[in-house]
């Protein structure tokens, strides 16, 4: 029998298995086929800013990178608890919001390197690249943006996309600044603030999954015969 196929059956035999709007929303066809598109953007997207942020030295583009990576593994750890209980999607959500804490103090710490290197990076590459990701994540923001008070797991997906338009807006405002001062203060401003995004991000969803892990545990408490 698959993993999903077991958890699926074992949490419907648990005492605190129990339909909820966020779960009636997640099994909706439409959502399931828009975070299939979203992992499909974000992946791609991932293997672009990448290459451009190799080549042009930016720590924005890189971090932006490592962003639409975990956002790819995040869309596809949604996909797998679709349908599942409010508890095992809180759990997911827990991941998420640990994946966006890791991502904030990674680029934290390639800030603190761009401030000991010192090189500026290539501005048109910057703005270019900038700008295609701006508009894959507006679309895919467009598509989720039904769904963004959803249960903590899908809140967590919208915020995602929601946080990666803003900082490809702010790679695209670093690009005119290296360009206007060539200097590579523009470029590591704009990462401190994607790792300040990502921080409070992951630490909004963490809170909000430990809150409905908490709820449920009480349910399942309420629920038990007395003995």
């Amino acid at each position: 029998m698959p993993l999903q196929s077991f958890l699926k059956e074992s949490m419907s035999a648990h005492c605190c298995d129990h339909d909820t709007p966020g779960a009636r929303a997640a099994a909706d066809p439409r959502y399931r086929r828009i975070l299939v598109t979203a992992l499909v953007v974000n992946a791609m997207m991932f293997a672009l800013e990448l290459g451009a942020g190799v080549r042009s030295g930016s720590a924005s583009l890189l971090a932006d990178a490592i962003d639409f990576l975990g956002d790819a593994a995040n869309y596809g750890l949604s996909l797998w608890v679709l349908g599942m209980a409010l508890a095992w999607r809180a759990r997911a959500a827990l991941v998420k919001g640990a994946s966006m804490l890791a991502f904030g103090v990674f680029v934290a710490g390639r800030v603190a390197w761009g401030l000991w290197q010192g090189q500026p990076p290539e501005p048109l590459t910057m703005g270019a690249v900038g700008l295609l990701a701006l508009a894959a994540n507006l679309g895919v923001a467009a598509l989720l943006y039904a769904y963004r008070e959803g249960d903590a797991n899908m809140r967590g997906v919208w915020l995602c996309t929601r946080n990666d338009a803003l900082g490809n807006v702010a790679v695209m405002v670093a690009a005119l600044g290296v360009f206007g001062t060539g200097s590579a203060w523009p470029d590591l401003a704009v990462a401190a603030v994607m790792a300040t995004l990502a921080i409070t991000g992951g630490w909004s969803i963490v809170q909000q999954a430990r809150q409905e892990l908490a709820g449920e545990a009480r349910g399942c408490d309420a629920k038990l015969p007395d003995r």
